[in-house]
Order: structure tokens, then C-alpha cells, then sequence
């Protein structure tokens, strides 16, 4: 018997994937955290910090600083407030359309990539309000104003007043905020350095860097990336950390490049092939996260370090204060309190503590203390009752 050959237009069959191994829940959980330097701090410096990390959610302005004390060995403020006033790293619109602190090269690499990420936000926000403007008419007015002075950085209230003069008919708001998208804006210093505080005055990332943005950057790097600081990860998850779509098209065209894996409940996992994947069973220490700390964020599917995926405990009460890693898991929020000379860590936990945990978490926040309250005399650590 024979058999007729494949025509030559005929559309080459693929073969199914293979997949290595099923990455349990805890696999995911060890992997996530020895690639975030949660599992031992590092003897790194805080730029190289910054770029592994892909940047650092940034919104509320001392958060990278709690950050990065907890993942490196020996970190200062004054090791990441220097590279701020020293324009190497800045704090700028990026992932999920919101403020990261990212190394001046990430800043021109990344904001190209992500500029579809910040229009959608506009767009879904203010389009209404900005329907029938000619954008690139209002990018070029808002970026002369931004760059007429280098030495008087704007609000974005300012930006939408005086762009309200030309434009009266619409709204200030919805102006800046087009500006914000159109244009790569950054928050200058001292907005973000440690013990200062400031308002968020902005100019333009090229003025500011005194460079130009990237052109026309693939996001495949970007991706690999993220695998290096937060995979094992699905498209979905990529997807959900960085705010873009269409990242299938990305994660093929990588495959080649790539390991890959299922989960145990059967998605697909793309990762690194020489990647970290410790033992499930590798111990896990204390770890206190700041707020809207990138680890709890960067998957759409967060059970690998939220128990149970418990969205409504992570973002409307979790997040808003310090988040507290037990075993490698969401367990606790933490704020600090302070009373004239007097510093107080409380530790609210989601479930009755061990008393091998509870001393651990005393030893560790004791340390905190030291860090984010040096300028107190007196430091405390209080444990409410479970509100789990």
C-alpha cells in the first residue's frame, strides 16, 4: 500500500507540545520567591536590584525602600535616594499604567513597550472628555510647557490649567492626564527620596535623562525578563503584570528559548530553562513587604503566594498596609505607628499564630524597626488578634 505525499502548500502539522513536569503549588510559591530574593537577601547593589526586578511599584513613595531593605543584604536609603538625585533611577508611569521606580535605562526601554498600556487607561477614563482633540497638537503643547523651564518641574494640575488656556472648552484634568499618556513624563526629586517627601512634580524622561527613548522596542526581552524575576508564568500572568495584550504571539515566538510546564491545574507555565526551581520543602523565612509590593501583583493567577487566591483580603485591606510573608505565604499586614519618640510595629495576622512564627516575626520586625524608625528611641512590636 502505498501513501500519497503531502502537498507542498499544505499547512505544516504541529506536533504537540511536551511539558516537563507538573509544578505543584508550593513549587511555584519557592520559585517566586528564590527569584524576588525572598528566600536570602543578596549581596546586590540597588540598581542591579531594581532592573532584576523589572522596577518597583512605586505610587506610595518610600515602598521601594522597604523593598529592597528586605531583599538585600546590608541596603541603606541612602543607596537608592542617591540614585534618584543622581537621575540613574526614576519614578514614571509604566506596568499596569502605574508609578514604578525603574533604572533610568529601563525607563527609556520600557516606556515605549508599555505606551499602549497607559493610552488604553486614558482613553477608558478621560475619552470621553478628550473625544475630537488633535492629540499630537496637545502633546507638543504640553511637552513645550513641561520643558520651557528645566528648572520648574510642573503638578499635573498646573500642567491641565495651562493647557486649559488653549483648550478652555475642556477639561484640565483629562488634559494632564492625556499629557501623562502621549508624553513620557517622570516625578523628580525630591518626590521619592527617603525622609522627605515632596509633591509629584513632573517634566519629560528625555529632558530629565538628557536621552532619547528606545525605538520601536520588541517587548520579547521584556518577557524575559519577567520570567527571570517572577516565573514560572502563563501568558495570562505576563499578561496581568505589565497591563499588554496579545502576548501569545510573544510567548510562541520565544518557545523555542524556553522551558515549559504545567501547573496542577493544567495551564500551561513558560519559564527559563536554567531558571531557579527550589525544592517545595526549601524553608522560607519572615519576610515584611511594603505596600503594593510587585510580588503580589505580577500574576493573574496570585495563589502561588496568596492563599486560596483571596483577592478581597489582598487588595482592599492587604495591600493598602505592609504585607507580612509566613512560609512564603500572604499571612499578615503590618503598619508602623509613632508616638513622639516611640516607634510601633503592629502585626494584624489572618490566622492564630505558632509561637515559633510569632517570635520569628518579633526578630524580624524588630530589625524593621531599626530600618524604617531609626530617628525613634523607642521601638515596639504588638500583635492584634486574628481577623481571619
Amino acid at each position: 500500500m502505498t501513501t500519497s505525499a503531502r502537498p507542498s502548500n499544505a499547512p505544516k502539522l504541529r506536533s504537540a507540545p511536551t511539558y516537563s513536569s507538573v509544578l505543584s503549588l508550593r513549587t511555584l510559591n519557592r520559585a517566586l520567591l528564590e527569584r524576588q530574593m525572598l528566600l536570602r537577601r543578596r549581596k546586590l547593589g540597588a540598581l542591579d536590584a531594581l532592573e532584576h526586578l523589572v522596577g518597583m511599584q512605586a505610587q506610595v513613595p518610600n515602598t521601594p525602600y522597604i523593598g529592597l531593605w528586605t531583599r538585600l543584604e546590608g541596603f541603606q536609603p541612602p543607596d537608592l535616594s542617591h540614585l534618584i538625585s543622581d537621575r540613574r533611577a526614576v519614578r514614571i508611569a509604566l506596568m499596569r499604567s502605574t508609578i514604578h521606580l525603574v533604572s533610568a535605562r529601563d525607563c527609556l526601554r520600557l516606556r515605549p513597550l508599555l505606551h499602549p498600556v497607559l493610552l488604553r487607561a486614558t482613553n477608558g477614563t478621560f475619552g470621553r472628555r478628550l473625544a475630537g482633540i488633535n492629540l499630537e497638537e496637545l502633546a507638543a503643547a504640553g511637552r513645550a510647557l513641561l520643558e520651557q523651564d528645566p528648572n520648574r518641574p510642573l503638578l499635573l494640575s498646573e500642567l491641565g490649567a495651562q493647557l486649559a488656556k488653549r483648550w478652555p472648552d475642556r477639561d484640565p484634568e483629562a488634559l494632564a492626564h492625556a499629557i501623562r499618556t502621549l508624553v513620557p513624563l517622570v516625578q523628580v526629586p525630591p518626590r521619592g527620596l527617603w525622609g522627605t517627601g515632596g509633591r509629584a512634580l513632573h517634566t519629560t524622561a528625555e529632558s530629565w535623562l538628557n536621552q532619547p527613548l528606545a525605538g520601536a522596542p520588541l517587548p520579547d526581552e521584556m518577557i524575559l525578563r519577567y520570567l527571570a524575576a517572577f516565573g514560572p508564568a502563563t501568558v495570562r500572568d505576563m499578561q496581568a503584570w505589565c497591563g499588554l495584550t496579545g502576548l501569545g504571539e510573544v510567548a510562541e515566538r520565544l518557545r523555542p528559548r524556553l522551558r515549559t510546564f504545567r501547573d496542577e491545574r493544567g495551564r500551561e507555565l513558560f519559564d527559563l530553562p536554567d531558571a531557579p526551581r527550589p525544592d517545595p520543602d526549601t524553608p522560607a523565612p519572615v519576610r515584611f513587604l511594603p505596600e503594593f509590593d510587585n510580588v503580589l501583583l505580577a500574576h493573574a493567577d496570585r495563589t502561588r503566594i496568596v492563599p486560596g487566591g483571596d483577592r478581597k483580603r489582598t487588595f482592599l485591606s492587604g495591600l493598602l498596609q505592609g504585607t507580612v510573608l509566613l512560609d512564603g505565604f500572604f499571612s499578615a499586614r503590618w503598619k508602623i505607628t509613632r508616638q513622639r519618640d516611640a516607634a510601633t510595629l503592629i502585626v494584624e495576622p489572618f490566622a492564630r499564630l505558632q509561637q515559633s512564627d510569632r517570635t520569628a516575626l518579633a526578630e524580624e520586625g524588630a530589625r524593621l524597626l531599626s530600618f524604617a524608625a531609626s530617628d525613634t528611641g523607642k521601638h515596639n512590636v504588638e500583635f492584634k488578634r486574628p481577623s481571619g
